[in-house]
């Protein structure tokens, strides 16, 4: 058998169907919906990640190795509020996979789950940013929020796969169980701090920011995705100084440099934080995620009173 020849049978065979196949395949676009679904899971499922923890999700290169994963799911799950507009549409449409449509049942947006906040008011178009319609996509720093994520991929899951469907209910269980532990940890851990005044790069952290009663006073950013006019940081400095801001939340994805002038001007301290599962080291879960965020929180604004 000459190389090409056996080349293509070593491809033919890889796409072959898997006899006997009983996990059902997912694949998320992010990671934490990917730790959800492997949690309810188990070892039911194998599940796929598109967008890695230190990635922005925002943007996301199509790869075609990711349109072939995507072609052989069972399940497609995504954050939705036009979080993965840029990238996830041309995926779908390159794996050919009629199941993963958006409106099949192979296809999940989990936003359906949620209330958002930050809905934009008034005409919405390029000129105002990179602003989202119908509200802000990174709901799943709010840990409620996340149950609610986690309940919806359960409930999707028992539809596609009714035979495992007690244990996806009984592993969603005990994750919630873990999770209200956690959250009662969370609020204790934050209750001091209600009402402090912060500021931060991007809107990523607002629902993180409702749910412990932090106050949000400005962004870095005058827009959405767009560098701020030196007239903007001039303004925000000067109200960051009054209000005495003890933090500046930052994602890891995006350059620091405008944030770290800030903070040198302010006396702020400038919170470098993970924005999903893998963000950074030692961040293996949903859990991790939050008690990293709320212990570099706690631990700033026990400096900024020393």
């Amino acid at each position: 058998m000459n190389r090409t020849l056996a080349l293509a049978v070593l491809l033919a065979v890889a796409l072959l169907p898997e006899a006997g196949r009983a996990e059902l395949r997912i694949v998320t676009t992010t990671t934490d919906l990917g730790y959800f679904a492997r949690a309810i899971g188990g070892d039911r499922v194998h599940v796929d990640t598109i967008c890695q923890g230190p990635q922005d999700p925002h943007f996301v290169q199509a790869r075609p190795s990711y349109m072939v994963t995507v072609s052989r799911a069972d399940l497609l799950i995504a954050v939705g509020l036009d979080l993965e507009v840029g990238w996830l549409p041309s995926l779908v449409q390159g794996a050919r996979n009629p199941d993963v449509n958006p409106g099949h049942r192979g296809y999940l947006e989990t936003s359906t789950a949620i209330t958002p906040i930050d809905v934009p008011h008034g005409a919405v178009d390029r000129s105002r940013g990179d602003i989202h319609p119908h509200g802000n996509p990174h709901y799943w720093l709010d840990p409620q929020n996340a149950k609610l994520v986690a309940r919806t991929i359960a409930t999707r899951m028992s539809e596609l796969d009714p035979e495992n469907a007690a244990t996806f209910r009984s592993n969603l269980a005990s994750w919630t169980a873990r999770a209200d532990r956690a959250i009662d940890r969370w609020s204790k851990a934050m209750a001091p701090h209600r009402g402090t005044k912060i500021a931060s790069y991007h809107a990523t952290f607002n629902y993180f920011h409702a749910r412990f009663g932090l106050t949000a006073i400005g962004y870095l950013e005058e827009r959405p995705g767009i560098p701020p006019a030196p007239a903007h940081l001039v303004d925000l400095i000067r109200q960051m100084r009054a209000a005495r801001v003890p933090v500046i939340f930052h994602e890891t994805y995006y350059d620091q440099a405008t944030s770290q002038m800030v903070a040198s001007r302010t006396g702020a301290q400038l919170l470098l934080l993970p924005t999903a599962v893998g963000g950074v080291a030692g961040v293996t879960s949903y859990e991790k995620l939050i008690d990293h965020i709320v212990d570099q929180f706690v631990r700033a604004m026990g400096r900024a009173r020393q």
